[in-house]
Formats: C-alpha cells, structure tokens, sequence
C-alpha cells in the first residue's frame, strides 16, 4: 500500500508538493487568452451600451439595442417607446438580460474563474487562494438564478430573430432586399440560438427531472437533441461572442457614414 511519502498526500487536503504545478506544456495560454479576450469584448460592449448612438441604419437594429425600448431614434422602435422616459442609453435597458445569461453561463463561469481569479487557472495547477467558499456566498450565490437568465435570453434571440426578419428591406423598408448587414445577422442570430438551445439549463428543462423517459417520448427526442448541442456548447459560447460583436461594430460604421452596406439585391 502506498505511503503518504510516496503519494504527497496527507490525509483529506492538498497533494503536499510545493510546486505551484509539475505540469510542462503552456498551462497558462487558455487562460491568459481568455482573459484578453474577454477584456476587450467588455470594454468594448460597454463603450458601445453608453455611447447611446449609431445603433440603427435601416433596416438594421445593433443587437446591443434590440429591442430598443427606450428614447430611441426612428424607426429603431419596433415595439414602441415604454422606457422613453429613462435618462441613459436604450441598451442599458436590455443588456442585462443576454449579460446576465452570458455571466452565470456554467461554460463562462468556468472560463473567467480560471482566468480573472485564478481559481484555479488551469487543470493541476495551484490555485493562490487559501480559502475555498464556493458559490454558497455573496454575490457568487447569484450565479443559481441562471436559468431565469436562460427564459429571457430565449425571449432576446427570438426578436433578434425578427430583427433579421425585418433585414430584407433597403433603407426604405421596402421588402425583397438583402444586403451583406442582413447576411451577418442571420449568422448571428444563428449562433445565438446554438449557445442559447446547446444551454445547460435548456437540456434540464426539457428533460430534466424526468424518472421515465419511456413515457415523455417528445421530451426524451428534445433531451437526446439538446445534448448534442451541448457537447459543443463552449464553442458555441465563443463564436457568439465574436459575431455579436462584428454585427455591432458593422452597424455602428454604417450608421456613422464610415462605410456603405454592400447589397446583394
């Protein structure tokens, strides 16, 4: 039987090595590219929340202000004005549902734990943190409420989805037109219902808790569905990411006269 000082371990804690990891490979690349990334795609998404403008160009709506519901500019209402009033940008009023969907993610979470925290930043290495709480405190508690976040990031990709709908016009609205904007939102658009269906959440609500799959047969087809989206649910998460970004930034040229939609027909 192996020994405590064969093993390193001693009793129910840590191996006793005193290196921070005996891994050799570049443990530490996915996480500082994850940090990087995420960094710019925040500093980004916040520039854009607040500055409040160049966000439509008909017929296209930044999904960063879709649906815009507040003081918004014409034609960018496509369910009226109920937050007129509110002082701040539009997309402060709706960005906290995809946020709050993309922030409590389980894939997220495990993303920027590791990179932002270092908790820990990568498989067998040492984590610099003395203490472990878990998320059975505040604020990380609040990471339970995903999948409230999940029923309203549905109701989001179901009017960016609209929102594409309404894509095949020209500036004049009318019907039958599509241009490069139109074929970036259904891209988007796309990923968006493979982040958001591949969920974790979404593969419990349809099969979750269920004792007989023999007799939820709709259900167990929905489940066996979900679960294979799920296995690429990580990419998902990041392709995602990258393309609401490019529609937005897309959007913002065309509303400030950088650049001319390219259109098909």
């Amino acid at each position: 039987m192996a020994t405590p000082e064969l093993t390193g371990v001693r009793g129910p804690t840590r191996a006793g090595i005193e290196a921070r990891t005996l891994r050799e490979d570049r443990w530490w690349l996915a996480p500082l590219v994850t940090f990087v990334v995420f960094t710019a795609f925040v500093v980004y998404a916040t520039v854009r929340a607040f500055m409040g403008r160049d966000y439509y160009a008909s017929p296209y709506l930044s999904p960063f202000y879709s649906p815009c519901l507040g003081d918004c500019v014409e034609g960018a209402s496509d369910f009226g004005q109920p937050f007129k009033a509110f002082p701040f940008s539009a997309a402060l009023i709706i960005l906290i549902f995809p946020l709050g969907f993309r922030m409590t993610c389980y894939y997220y979470r495990k993303a920027y734990y590791r990179a932002f925290w270092l908790s820990p930043p990568a498989c067998a290495v040492a984590e610099p943190h003395s203490s472990y709480s878990g998320e059975t405190r505040f604020p990380l508690i609040l990471q339970n409420i995903h999948r409230w976040f999940w029923y309203a990031a549905v109701v989001v990709a179901l009017v960016l989805t609209f929102d594409v709908v309404l894509a095949f016009r020209n500036a004049e609205h009318e019907w039958g037109h599509m241009g490069l904007g139109t074929l970036l939102m259904m891209i988007n658009v796309a990923f968006i219902w493979l982040y958001t269906l591949s969920c974790h959440s979404c593969r419990h609500t349809v099969g979750g808790r269920l004792r007989h799959f023999s007799k939820h047969p709709v259900r167990y087809k929905l489940w066996t569905w979900v679960s294979k989206l799920n296995v690429n649910h990580a990419r998902y998460a990041w392709v995602s990411l990258f393309s609401v970004a490019l529609v937005d930034l897309y959007i913002w040229l065309l509303a400030a006269g950088v650049i001319d939609d390219v259109r098909f027909f």
